[in-house]
């Protein structure tokens, strides 16, 4: 299966009713688990096998830090080796290059300008391969059939546009094959490895650029507006075509077969009533499609080839209650690394060799968690004032009624991004506290078609703010929510969601954690990484212009509406913040403080967009413990 690895990117009709999400049964209260437990590094995580199979990998902690390890598939009671010595930081990703090197990428205290680096599976000859300060490193394709190179797109030359690069992982060799014209945020290969198709924006309007062979120029061949999309997800077998997840023509993503000379869509594989569809797969060595994947409450798969189809149900019943999925493989596509994964539980890792069934354990990722101690995650939906269907998820207490709970209001971030059903350990942390925790799926998040995302435009403090108030209304309403014990806490867009609640709607919430939140949308637009700045435009009809609009972008920035805040508030901000920019977290704490209102504030000198290091997610966790316990449960010492 070809491996696109970029590393590292960017975030019931009617009122489900208290049935659908109580425990039918009274069951045993849980054991209080320790902090610590939901936020520690895995034991053991990111299991890989070599192409060849003669390895398997994976990362495990040493003082702290997440570092790769090796061990020969031949020998497994030999130890594994130890093949880096990262101190400072978790290895953000890593993938095999062949099968005589490991290449993986790391920042440098949270400014996301990730390097490559390459290292032997002894251990030996470790390198920066993009050793460039205030660069950032994109895996554009890893040619896995080319013994040393790589395709990488870097923004040397032009900080805020990416050029592609042949990499040597070898001797470091580098040659652009691609200069950026300007606008270019994607490049797609063909199955040879050769860049066919580069995605160039303006701000607004979306080109598909096209060239027949690697000698041939770029020319556009279809243009749209950003609203529009033809994301082109990998080519036919052949080279002639490709296949892409399109909205053209339609309201919900679906999975097409695209003709770049017709230009026009020859073939319709898969849509889905209810939600946008992204993903499809394939097996190489085979040559066919294999499974198209989208997410309603949950991930579901169509299948388009009947072995695949049985390898995955085989898998299934081997694996109850779970979610499978297979992480890496053999070249020859003979043995797969598997996951699996629940609300539960951090799930575990198999070996299944798929020609004798064989399916080993390697190992729990949590095993110190103990799955009938956690919550279920139910799905719920609900009603917005103005009529839309706002879907989420609901988790609620172990052994407690769900009558007048405690509640945490946990909006995600992007915003153009969505919750799914899954393992989350804040959730299961706050559930296992005694609070239920409610997540939605507010206007604008992604997965639910272009007139839902749409409905999101310029509407942050307005709209959007009121899916999540409606929520809440409804949790009230259900009598699962006691009003006056209600927080809310969320980062990035959701910390700026937290702010937007407590300034308001001030009634509202008895406290709220913003995490790397957004305080001020003038500064943030003004404060944006370098290699957003092509879509800068996109943002202002997204979100609003600073000029144009400046009366409705200053009526929904928190940091001017402190005068209505009154619930206590607590910060926490990474300095290295390269998105939403210490100085954002910085005001609305000095606009509160002028007002004598004293905010907690952590500050970590060596974070970035969110607490990456183990002892930082500590800290941060332990005083939103005792604040969440102060404010909404009246305790002042844990």
């Amino acid at each position: 299966m070809k491996k696109l690895l970029i590393i590292l990117a960017l975030i019931s009709s009617g009122a489900a009713g208290i049935e659908s999400c109580a425990p039918t049964t009274k069951e045993p209260t849980p054991p209080m688990i320790p902090l610590r437990d939901f936020f520690r590094n895995p034991e053991k995580a990111g299991y890989q096998i070599s192409p060849l199979g003669s390895f398997i990998s994976y990362l495990a902690p040493v003082e702290n830090r997440m570092n790769v390890f090796v061990y020969k598939r031949s020998d497994p009671t030999e130890p594994a080796k130890q093949i880096t010595t990262i101190k400072d930081r978790d290895i953000s990703g890593y993938f095999w290059k062949g099968e005589s090197k490991i290449l993986y990428a790391k920042d440098f205290g949270g400014d996301e300008n990730f390097h490559v680096f390459a290292v032997n599976p002894d251990g030996t000859g470790e390198r920066d391969l993009t050793p460039f300060d205030s660069v950032r490193a994109e895996i554009i394709d890893d040619l896995e059939d080319h013994p040393t190179d790589i395709l990488v797109g870097l923004n040397k030359r032009d900080r805020e546009n990416f050029d592609v690069y042949r990499l040597n992982t070898e001797t470091g060799e580098m040659k652009m094959v691609a200069e950026n014209p300007g606008g270019v945020g994607s490049w797609v290969t063909d199955h040879n490895g050769t860049i066919r198709i580069a995605i160039q924006s303006d701000g607004v309007n979306q080109a598909v650029l096209y060239r027949e062979n690697d000698s041939a120029p770029f020319s556009p061949i279809l243009t749209t507006s950003f609203k529009e999309s033809l994301s082109p997800l990998f080519f036919t077998f052949d080279n002639t075509a490709f296949y892409a997840a399109s909205n053209l023509g339609r309201d919900k993503a679906a999975i097409v077969k695209f003709d770049p000379k017709s230009v026009k869509e020859t073939e319709l594989l898969f849509e889905h009533p209810e939600v946008d569809v992204y993903s499809m797969a394939y097996s190489k060595k085979r040559k066919v499609l294999t499974a198209i994947s989208f997410t309603t409450w949950k991930t579901e798969q169509k299948f388009l080839d009947a072995e695949s189809e049985a390898d995955f149900k085989y898998l299934q019943a081997q694996l109850p209650n779970t979610e499978v999925f297979v992480t890496s493989a053999t070249k020859d596509e003979s043995i797969f690394i598997v996951r699996t994964m629940s609300d539960r539980s951090r799930g575990a890792v198999y070996l299944f060799e798929k020609n004798t069934r064989t399916l080993s354990k390697l190992t729990e990722v949590a095993p110190w968690l103990n799955e009938d101690d956690l919550c279920e995650v139910k799905p719920i939906s609900y009603q917005s004032r103005d009529g839309l269907t706002i879907h989420g998820y609901l988790t609620l207490p172990k052994g407690i009624e769900p009558k007048n709970l405690p509640v945490i209001v946990n909006p995600h971030g992007g915003p153009w991004a969505r919750d799914e059903w899954g393992f989350d350990p804040e959730v299961q942390f706050l559930a296992n506290r005694g609070y239920a925790v409610l997540q939605m799926n507010f206007r604008g998040s992604t997965g639910y078609g272009r007139a839902f995302w749409e409905a999101s435009f310029k509407k942050w403090g307005k709209e959007m703010q009121n899916d999540i108030t409606d929520g809440v209304a409804w949790l009230i309403s259900q009598g699962i929510a006691d009003k006056k014990r209600i927080a809310i806490y969320g980062g990035s867009y959701g910390g700026y969601a937290t702010l937007a609640g407590l300034a308001f709607t001030p009634d509202l919430y008895a406290c709220g954690v913003d995490y790397v939140g957004v305080s001020n949308i003038f500064t943030l637009m003004e404060t944006i990484p370098p290699y957003w700045k092509p879509y800068l435009d996109q943002m202002y009809e997204m979100i609003g212009d600073p000029d144009k609009d400046s009366l409705l972008l200053r009526d929904a920035s928190p940091v001017f509406h402190v005068d209505k805040i009154k619930a206590p508030l607590f910060v926490a901000q990474g300095a290295r913040d390269p998105r939403v920019k210490k100085s954002e977290s910085d005001q609305i704490v000095e606009a509160l403080k002028n007002r004598g209102i004293d905010v907690p504030y952590l500050v970590k000198e060596n974070e970035g967009h969110g607490f990456r290091n183990e002892e930082n997610r500590f800290e941060f966790y332990e005083a939103m413990e005792k604040f969440l316990a102060k404010h909404l449960l009246g305790m002042n010492d844990l």
